[in-house]
C-alpha cells in the first residue's frame, strides 16, 4: 500500500484547509486508514481515523473542527480542517492499518500563523 498526502500549507488562524490521502497498490487489504500529526518536539498523535467498522475516530482536541470522510472511488481520504489554531502546526501523516504492519505516507506540513 503506498499512500500520497497533499493539501497542506500556511494559513491563517481561524482558516481553513482541506488534505487529500491518495492511497494505491493493495488498498483491499486496508483495515483502517487516518491522520496523524507530529508538531516540533512533540510526539507524533492521532488526529481523525476511520476504524474497521468505518466508524470515525477524532483526538478531543480537533473533533468539532476537523472531519474525516473518504471517496472510495477514489481510494482518497480527505481531512477537512476548519477554525485552525496555531496549535494544529505539524506534519500531517496519511496512515494506513493492514493486517501485517502500518503503511505511512510523506506527510504534508501545515502551517498555522496567529
Amino acid at each position: 500500500v503506498q499512500l500520497q498526502a497533499s493539501g497542506g500549507g500556511l494559513v491563517q488562524a481561524g482558516g481553513s484547509l482541506r488534505l487529500s490521502c491518495v492511497a494505491s497498490g493493495n488498498t483491499i487489504s486496508i483495515i483502517t486508514i487516518g491522520w496523524r500529526r507530529q508538531a516540533p518536539g512533540k510526539e507524533r498523535e492521532e488526529v481523525a481515523s476511520f476504524s474497521s467498522d468505518g466508524s470515525t475516530i477524532y483526538a478531543d482536541s480537533v473533533r468539532g473542527r476537523f472531519t474525516i470522510s473518504r471517496d472510495n472511488a477514489k481510494n482518497t481520504v480527505y481531512l477537512q480542517m476548519n477554525s485552525l489554531r496555531s496549535e494544529d502546526t505539524a506534519v500531517y501523516y496519511c496512515t494506513a492499518r493492514t493486517r501485517n504492519r502500518r503503511h505511512w505516507g510523506q506527510g504534508t506540513l501545515v502551517t498555522v500563523s496567529s
